[in-house]
């Protein structure tokens, strides 16, 4: 069978990409080697209660999110950041160490020292890096601005929060492209921080929302309007190249071929099915780390959590030696995700940090948990629910020099007419990147069947 496009991998990035494909009338075919497609965009309820197995909010700022929720008729399920959230947290010591939501409320806090302080406030006498300076790990790019305490008690958590990663082994250039942008406009992140607010802007990523029923509901409802374009439990095995376009061989369940192929699979996937096509495409994106994480979602009566849970969760600088890289606080974050008189938290384990700790068993993974959550909330007691999710292959890693693997990909694409590549490893693994980056490749795709038309 003959079709306008294939795309191999049925995670938000394809379904997203098929779904605006077929928008513009395209035939397209979506082959998803998992009986479920959505990737790591799950939302299981159990009970009165609602768990994400991988991302649990959408950035607001993300014109893709929008245009899609209200195409595919979420907005009635839509649900902001909870009136609840009023702080952020950073483990300190054996407790949680409190910090206002604004941009500078670290120079009022005494999380940071006092020397440590000062140093922040002297970020806008830092000159800028040179034009031509080498791709710098976060690690280096925040202790350069803001100094080493900065970088290791505050940065290093976001990126084990954000990112599973290690911020001495991660691009600045590749994780926070608009921060590293600000300081070769203005030469000072606090500068230009200050201009935005003057602006009337937020700074990225301070607004977020979800739907009732989870992330997952917008796989869910991608997923229903492809329809039976979208074709799961189907392993491609080959791809190859024909004066037509490509033939896609998935074995026992047969071939189609297409006149472009979109690539959006996990890195080593990709890796597999590029060997044939481009080696050296191939090495390049099979060189994507993605170390093992693990998701403990945990319910608790109310009254047997003594913190307030009054924010997102909490954040772990390694250097606090604790077993989890943080933590969310589900049911202040959005309503319906605990019964009545609940209360729902997330915790993180493994990534770069501690690939190990991932794999270790559910039951040890729930005692690791529990131990912490105790610890630094006060829960006591057992949980009403306990459900651990193991992705034994977690969030991509933007090592430095991320920017040569894209561009061995991108160049790949330009030697081989009617292949494209999506996923989470072009522009970051949230909900907000992959839907921006599957826009993108939907209209490159669009624009070479054009032309081809034409």
């Amino acid at each position: 069978m003959s079709h306008d496009v294939a795309i191999i991998g049925g995670g938000v990035s394809g379904l997203a990409t098929a779904f605006g494909l077929m928008q513009r009338g395209y035939r397209v075919a979506v082959l998803e080697r998992q009986a479920r497609p959505g990737g790591s965009a799950v939302s299981e309820r159990i009970g009165g209660f609602l768990m994400e197995h991988g991302p649990s909010s959408v950035n607001a700022g993300s014109v893709e999110a929008a245009v899609l929720s209200r195409a595919l008729g979420l907005d009635a399920g839509r649900c902001e950041l909870g009136d609840d959230v009023r702080y952020r947290y950073l483990v300190s010591g054996d407790g949680l160490a409190r910090l206002g939501t604004g941009p500078f409320s670290l120079l009022a806090s005494s999380y940071l020292s006092p020397r440590a302080r000062l140093r922040l406030a002297a970020e806008t006498f830092i000159p800028r890096a040179p034009e031509n300076a080498p791709d710098e790990t976060v690690a280096a790019f925040w202790t350069r601005r803001f100094g080493p305490e900065f970088a290791a008690r505050v940065i290093d958590p976001l990126v084990g929060g954000l990112f599973a990663g290690l911020a001495e082994e991660t691009s600045m250039r590749a994780v926070f492209p608009k921060l590293a942008a600000m300081e070769r406009a203005r030469g000072s992140v606090t500068r230009a921080m200050l201009a935005h607010r003057l602006r009337g802007r937020r700074m990225p990523g301070r607004r977020l929302y979800s739907w009732r029923e989870g992330v997952g509901s917008l796989p869910r409802a991608l997923a229903a309007r492809l329809g039976p374009a979208l074709r799961t439990g189907i392993a491609v095995r080959r791809i190859r190249a024909t004066g037509a376009g490509f033939r896609i061989e998935a074995g026992a369940a047969g071939a189609l071929d297409a006149r472009a192929v979109v690539l959006a699979t996990q890195p080593h996937v990709a890796a597999e099915l590029l060997e044939p096509l481009d080696a050296e495409a191939a090495g390049a994106v099979g060189g994507i780390a993605a170390p093992p994480l693990a998701v403990v979602f945990l319910g608790y009566r109310r009254g047997q959590v003594a913190h307030p849970l009054d924010g997102v969760g909490f954040l772990a600088p390694r250097g606090e030696g604790r077993g989890l890289t943080g933590a969310q606080f589900c049911s202040t974050m959005f309503p319906g995700r605990a019964e009545a008189g609940h209360v729902t938290i997330a915790a993180y384990v493994g990534g770069a940090r501690a690939p190990d700790l991932a794999r270790l068993p559910t039951a040890d993974l729930v005692a690791l948990a529990r131990e912490a959550l105790g610890e630094l909330l006060g829960a006591r007691g057992a949980p009403t629910v306990a459900r651990v999710r193991q992705w034994p292959l977690g969030l991509p890693q933007y090592a430095p020099g991320h920017d040569r693997r894209i561009a061995a990909l991108d160049a790949a694409a330009r030697a081989r007419p009617g292949l494209f590549l999506a996923g989470n490893y072009f522009r970051g693994p949230s909900i907000a990147a992959c839907l921006a980056q599957a826009e993108e490749t939907g209209a490159r795709v669009h624009d070479f069947l054009a032309a081809g038309v034409g």
